[in-house]
C-alpha cells in the first residue's frame, strides 16, 4: 500500500471523535459565503464553499449533516443595506463526489457538483432557523463515495450564495442524531479552500491545518482580502513561526514555503493573528495551499497526526538536501 495512504489512514483512525466545522481547535467563529451580487471586497472571491465529510468504512450507523444558522438574517449574518440573500446548501455522495477533479478545485466551475445529489435546501430571510439548526439526512455511510485515498466514505456539501449581497455566516456538524450534535466516531471534515470569518477580538488567533504528505517539497500559500489585518504565520514541528505574504482589501497575495523533512506526513498550523493596534471588524479571508506540482492540499478540521508542536531539537534540513 502507498506510504501516504498508510500514514493518512493510521492518523485518521486515531481520531476517535469528529469535530464541528469549524472545530474548537481552529478557533474560527464561522464559515462565510456571500450572495453572488456582493462585491468581492467583502472577502468572498466566488460566493461558493465546498466541504467534505469522511466516514470510516466500517461505520454502520446512519449519519446526518447539520447546518447552524443556514438562513441569512438575524444576529450572526453580515447585512449589506437590507437582507436580501438566498443561500443554497446541497449534499452529494456516490461515484464522483470527490474523485472528479473539479470537485476539489478552488473555483465553482466544471463538474464541481459531481456525484449523486442526496439533499438540497435554499434559505432566505425567514427567521425559522436563525441561530438554529437544519438537518440533512439520514444517510447511510455507503451513500458516500468510497475513497481509498481519503480513508473512508466521502460526502460533499456545497454552500452557494445564489442571490443577494449579504454575508451568510454558518457552521456544520456531522452527527449520528437528527436533533443533537453527537460526534461520529472516526469522522473528519476537510476543504481545499477555506473562506471564514475572523474574530473581532485582536487577542484571538485562528488556525487551519493543511496536511503535508511525503512527496511535498514546497508549498505555495494564497490568501485573499486579508485587509492587512495583522499577520499570517506557518508553524510546525520544525518551524516556530514563519510569516507569509499577506493581502490587502480585495487582492490576492502568495508566497512559497520550503518543507522540512520533519514536516512530511504531518499537519502544518497556519495561524491568523490580528493587529492589536488597528480595528478591522467583520474581516473575512480566503485561503488555500498548493504543493510544488500545483495540487491543492486539504485542510482537516481535526489535524492529521494532531496539532503540530514545535520541537526545537528537530533538524530543519529542507527536503532533498
Amino acid at each position: 500500500m502507498n506510504k501516504y495512504i498508510i500514514v493518512l489512514m493510521t492518523a485518521l483512525s486515531s481520531q476517535m471523535l469528529a469535530q464541528p466545522v469549524p472545530a474548537k481547535d481552529e478557533n474560527i467563529p464561522f464559515l462565510v459565503t456571500f450572495g453572488k451580487d456582493a462585491g468581492t471586497k467583502w472577502g468572498d472571491d466566488d460566493y461558493c464553499q465546498t466541504f467534505f465529510f469522511k466516514i470510516k468504512q466500517d461505520f454502520k450507523q446512519p449519519i446526518y449533516i447539520r447546518v447552524f444558522d443556514p438562513d441569512c438574517s438575524g444576529q450572526h449574518d453580515e447585512k449589506n443595506a437590507d437582507f436580501n440573500t438566498m443561500t443554497k446548501y446541497s449534499v452529494y455522495g456516490g461515484l464522483g463526489c470527490i474523485s472528479n477533479k473539479d470537485a476539489t478545485g478552488t473555483d465553482p466551475v466544471g463538474e464541481f457538483k459531481s456525484g449523486t445529489l442526496l439533499g438540497t435546501k435554499t434559505f432566505g430571510q425567514k427567521s425559522d432557523y436563525d441561530n438554529g439548526w437544519y438537518t440533512f439526512g439520514p444517510f447511510n455511510p455507503s451513500d458516500g463515495e468510497l475513497s481509498t485515498k481519503y480513508g473512508g466514505y466521502i460526502f460533499k456539501i456545497i454552500c452557494e450564495g445564489i442571490k443577494g449581497d449579504d454575508g451568510n455566516l454558518y457552521q456544520y456538524f456531522l452527527t449520528t442524531h437528527p436533533e443533537k450534535n453527537l460526534p461520529v466516531e472516526g469522522g473528519n471534515a476537510f476543504t481545499f479552500e477555506y473562506t471564514f470569518r475572523l474574530h473581532k477580538d485582536p487577542y484571538q488567533t485562528s488556525h487551519i491545518y493543511p496536511f503535508v504528505d511525503d512527496k511535498v517539497i514546497s508549498i505555495e500559500q494564497r490568501n485573499f482580502d486579508w485587509d492587512n489585518d495583522g499577520y499570517i504565520k506557518i508553524c510546525s514541528v520544525a518551524t516556530l513561526g514563519e510569516s507569509v505574504n499577506i493581502s490587502n482589501e480585495n487582492t490576492w497575495s502568495s508566497s512559497i514555503y520550503e518543507i522540512k523533512k520533519a514536516e512530511r506526513g504531518k499537519s502544518l498550523d497556519i495561524q491568523f493573528t490580528k493587529d492589536k493596534n488597528t480595528t478591522v471588524n467583520n474581516n473575512n479571508v480566503v485561503f488555500s495551499v498548493r504543493n510544488q506540482y500545483g495540487e491543492l492540499l486539504p485542510f482537516y478540521v481535526v489535524p492529521i497526526g494532531g496539532k503540530p508542536k514545535y520541537q526545537p531539537q528537530t533538524k530543519v534540513t529542507p527536503v532533498g538536501q
